[in-house]
């Protein structure tokens, strides 16, 4: 007589799992929603509506001028309950077909916020840089400041050449500027 022991089940680990013996069906989501796109795409245009228009009045038509074959009588339940189901698969499919779309507009908005944040660091940088070379010009001699400066010794120049002159310490002398 060997008396089955149970474990006491632990309340902080998950229950193992049971085996199933009957398979699950397994279906790839993505092309799931690929095909759910095309229907909800083909739902909303015009195509669809002249189509389900067409099927109604031939049906109605059908219904009520044959005699012997008809199948659905006035009330029309037949064609009321087809329309119910064809909407109640429209519907999530639309809803399926939506939440896609939101999905690719995240994604392509998460995109665009890091492009953007890319192009403000790279302007920023950009910004530094040139500031640190016109800082950079600011301490390099440019022409204009040469020139200006060079005026300014041969103006001084001329002026210690005509006071030595007057004073009779020596020649006067006279430079001529050519640019």
């Amino acid at each position: 007589m060997a008396r089955e022991t149970r474990r006491p089940e632990r309340l902080d680990q998950p229950r193992e799992t049971r085996r199933v013996r009957v398979p699950t069906p397994t279906y790839d989501a993505d092309a799931f929603g690929r095909r759910s796109e095309r229907i909800a795409r083909f739902i909303g245009t015009g195509k669809f509506l002249v189509y389900m228009t067409i099927f109604v009045i031939v049906w109605v038509i059908f219904n009520v001028i044959a005699d012997q074959l008809i199948f659905d009588n006035y009330p029309f339940i037949l064609l009321t309950l087809m329309l119910s189901l064809q909407a109640s698969y429209a519907a999530p499919l639309i809803l399926l077909a939506q939440n896609r779309q939101a999905d690719r507009d995240r994604v392509q908005y998460e995109q665009d916020r890091a492009r953007a944040e890319r192009n403000i660091a790279d302007t920023d940088y950009l910004t530094r840089e040139l500031a640190s070379l016109r800082m950079a010009v600011g301490d390099v001699a440019t022409r204009d400041f040469l020139r200006s400066e060079l005026r300014q010794l041969l103006e001084d120049l001329d002026g210690q050449d005509g006071r030595e002159g007057r004073e009779g310490r020596g020649p006067g002398r006279t430079i001529s500027s050519s640019e």
